[in-house]
C-alpha cells in the first residue's frame, strides 16, 4: 500500500511526470544527484544461505554492494529468524537481507521459502533504495518433491512510476526441469496478475537463481521460445541482450565454495524485464557479472558466495524508435 504521513522521496524526473505516475499521498523532493535519470541498476545474488565464513562473506558482499550501487537487489537463500506467527525478523540481527542493507539505505520486502522450525527459515528478498509501496509472499507448486520455493513481490515507487519486482529460487535438482517449468508458469501468472501489461506499471523485473541453464525449457518459456499449455511469455534475458558475449557462467568451478559440488560450469542466474514496451522500456542496457573474485582470509580464499551474482541495468524513462 502506499505510504502514510508525507514521506519525502528525492527522484529526478519531473514533479508533473511523478503526479502522474505514484500513488496519492506522496510528497516528492527533487534531487538531481540522488538517481539516474534513464535506467534502474539491479543486482541479484544468491547468498549462500549462513554456509562458509559468513562475516566475512558479508563484508565482501557489501563491499560489491556499494561499488555498484544497484538501486533494487534480489536475494536468494536468505536466513530469518522470524517472531512466532509472522515473516518479521526477530530484530536486523537476526536476518540476513537486513545485514546486506545494513547502513546502505534500502528497504526490504521477504518471503520465506523453507521452515526449519522454532522460527529459523529461509527465502527471497527484495532490498530496494525506492519506497516499497507493497509486497507480498507465494508459495510455488513443488509437484511432491518436498521442496520448498517461494516467490517475493515488491511494488516499488520508482522515479518513472511503479515499478513491480519479484524474485525467486526454484528446484534445483538436475531432474527437476518438470518442476521447474511449472514454477516458472506459476511466477508468470502471479506477475500477469499484479502487474497487467495494460495495468499502467513499468515492465516488471524478475530475477533469481533458477536452476536451469539457457536452453532448459523453463527459460526458454520465459524468453517466449516454448508454448506451454497453448500458453506464451516473453522476458527479455538481460545478459543476451547487455553480457559481454561469454556464457556468464554463475556457478562456476573457479569458485572453491562451487567446486565442491562437481558440478559443470553454468548460467543459472538471471536478471529478466517484462519488455522492452512499446515505449522501449525494460530493454537491457548492460549486464555483466559481480562478486566474481576471492579475498585472503584468516583460513584461505574468502568469496562472496558460492554463486556469482548478476548486474544489469534497464531503461526505464520512454523513448521512441
Amino acid at each position: 500500500m502506499p505510504p502514510a504521513g508525507g514521506r519525502t522521496f528525492a527522484y529526478l524526473v519531473s514533479p508533473a511526470r511523478l503526479a502522474r505516475r505514484l500513488p496519492p499521498g506522496v510528497v516528492v523532493a527533487l534531487n538531481a544527484s540522488e538517481f539516474p535519470v534513464e535506467r534502474v541498476s539491479v543486482l541479484t545474488l544468491n547468498v549462500w544461505n549462513r554456509s562458509g565464513p559468513w562475516p566475512e562473506r558479508l563484508a565482501l558482499i557489501k563491499r560489491e554492494v556499494s561499488r555498484l550501487a544497484p538501486d533494487v537487489i534480489g536475494l536468494q537463500e536468505v536466513m530469518r529468524l522470524v517472531r512466532p506467527g509472522t515473516h518479521e525478523a526477530l530484530s536486523p540481527e537476526h536476518d540476513q537481507a537486513a545485514e546486506v542493507a545494513a547502513e546502505l539505505g534500502y528497504e526490504i520486502a521477504y518471503a520465506p521459502a523453507a521452515d526449519y522450525g522454532n522460527g529459523l527459515v529461509m527465502g527471497n528478498a527484495v532490498l530496494s533504495r525506492f519506497p516499497i509501496f507493497e509486497t507480498r509472499a507465494f508459495r510455488l507448486p513443488d509437484r511432491g518433491t518436498g521442496e520448498s520455493r517461494s516467490l517475493v513481490y515488491a511494488l516499488l515507487g520508482a522515479p518513472w512510476g511503479r515499478l513491480p519486482v519479484f524474485v525467486t529460487h526454484l528446484n534445483w535438482r538436475f531432474d527437476h526441469g518438470f518442476v521447474r517449468l511449472e514454477q516458472v508458469a506459476a511466477v508468470t501468472a502471479r506477475i500477469a496478475e499484479l502487474a497487467p501489461p495494460l495495468g499502467g506499471f513499468l515492465p516488471p523485473i524478475l530475477m533469481g537463481d533458477f536452476n536451469a541453464e539457457p536452453d532448459a525449457d523453463e527459460i526458454r518459456y520465459l524468453r517466449g521460445l516454448l508454448v506451454k499449455d497453448g500458453t506464451s511469455v516473453h522476458f527479455a534475458d538481460a545478459w543476451v541482450y547487455g553480457g559481454d558475449g561469454s556464457p556468464g557462467a554463475t556457478y562456476d568451478q573457479r569458485n572453491d565454495y562451487a567446486r565442491r559440488n562437481r558440478e559443470p560450469a553454468r548460467r543459472i542466474d538471471y536478471i529478466f524485464a517484462r519488455g522492452p514496451d512499446a515505449e522501449l522500456r525494460g530493454e537491457p542496457m548492460k549486464a555483466e557479472l559481480c562478486c566474481t573474485e576471492p579475498e585472503p582470509g584468516k583460513d584461505g580464499p574468502v568469496w562472496a558466495s558460492d554463486h556469482f551474482g548478476v548486474y544489469a541495468e534497464l531503461q526505464m524513462e520512454p523513448r521512441s524508435l
